[in-house]
Order: C-alpha cells, then sequence, then structure tokens
C-alpha cells in the first residue's frame, strides 16, 4: 500500500470574486458596444486593484440579450470586452481571469430561459469548472438581485451595489445579499474586513 506521503495533491482552488457588467463596473449604457462610450463607475478601478492582491480570480459574468434580439453581433461586443479588459490592465494593472457572457433573451415574465441568463448560475458554474474556483470562497458584486440569486444559487456570497440598477426589488431568500452598498469603496472596505476574518479564521465562512 502506498505511504500517504505518495498521493499526488490536488491543487488548491482559488476564491473568485464575480463582477457584473452594466451598472456595476461600468455605467449602464443599455446594449453598448461602441468602446468609446465605456466609463468605469467610480471607484471601481481602485477597488479592484486592492481587491487583485488578495489572490481573488476576477471574473466578469454578463447578460447580454442584445446579441438575442439582434441589437448587435458577437464580433461587436467581442471587440467591446476586449477593449474593456485592455483598459483595465492599461489603467490599473487589473487582468480578468475570464468573461462569460450570457447571449441570450430572458423567458416570460423576465425569468431565465437558459441555464446561464442571471439570475440562473451557469455563467459561475463554468467559471469555475475552467479555472478552479472555490465557490464556498467566493463573492459576486453586482447591482442588482438577480446578481445575488446568481451567486447564492451556487453557494457563492454576494454584495449588492445599491447605484440604480435594480428597480423591482422582488424579494426572497435567495436574493438577499451580505451587504448592501453604496459605491465600490464602501465595497473594497467590506470585502477586505471579510478577507481578514477568513485567514483568521480559516474553515469558518
Amino acid at each position: 500500500m502506498p505511504a500517504e506521503s505518495s498521493r499526488p495533491l490536488l491543487p488548491e482552488l482559488r476564491p473568485a470574486l464575480f463582477i457584473d457588467k452594466d451598472g456595476t463596473l461600468v455605467e449602464n449604457v443599455p446594449y453598448n458596444v461602441d468602446p468609446a462610450r465605456l466609463k468605469f463607475m467610480p471607484g471601481a478601478l481602485e477597488a479592484l486593484r486592492h481587491i487583485a492582491r488578495w489572490d481573488f480570480a476576477l471574473v466578469l459574468v454578463t447578460n447580454q440579450s442584445g446579441l438575442a434580439r439582434g441589437y448587435f453581433g458577437r464580433a461587436q461586443l467581442d471587440a467591446l470586452l476586449r477593449t474593456l479588459a485592455q483598459r483595465l490592465w492599461d489603467e490599473a494593472g487589473i487582468r480578468l481571469q475570464d468573461v462569460q457572457v450570457c447571449p441570450h433573451a430572458p423567458g416570460a415574465g423576465g425569468r431565465p430561459a437558459c441555464l446561464c441568463r442571471k439570475p440562473a448560475p451557469g455563467m459561475l458554474l463554468r467559471a469555475a469548472r475552467l479555472h478552479g474556483l472555490d465557490l464556498l470562497r467566493s463573492w459576486m458584486v453586482g447591482d442588482t438581485l438577480d446578481d445575488v440569486e446568481a451567486a447564492h444559487r451556487c453557494g457563492c456570497r454576494a454584495v449588492l451595489l445599491d447605484t440604480g440598477g435594480e428597480t423591482l426589488w422582488r424579494h426572497g431568500p435567495l436574493r438577499t445579499p451580505e451587504a448592501m452598498l453604496p459605491d465600490w469603496g464602501s465595497f473594497r472596505e467590506y470585502l477586505e474586513q471579510q478577507h481578514a476574518h477568513a485567514i483568521a479564521c480559516p474553515g469558518i465562512r
């Protein structure tokens, strides 16, 4: 029987910060694919620069129903997302681990008609499989309760940035964020406290 020490060690899973795009990372310009109209939300770059130092994988997860509606093509969206990723690197040294896109339109009543459109958790689950992410140690930041629900459906914690994106306020057990904060500066301080607690008390969520 082989000695215990000879067993191969499994790679440690990495926590992620899942980031909504429109209304959270950048100002919400409906169905925008013009790179010139990209404008980061106040404090977003500074906050993400700090968070990246804590070994969080930064993953953008974005519903883009404009594809299904025919408002723009995939090549246009891809060009926008390349510009966004390049600006994050050029302006703040921030590297995205991945960008996950749901191209589908919502179903009846605005609910997902697919497995990936938030509040469904498909984009988060796919990124976790691709990149070895620890969903139980991961967070989601978004501006709607659909973002919160998507996170909770796969075991992540979630913070709602109350920047005006949420208008329906359909509440439920999966749609209650760990915190509701007014801006990126408050979010950075909150996540820093949570990260420090996780280091001081490993195994306690």
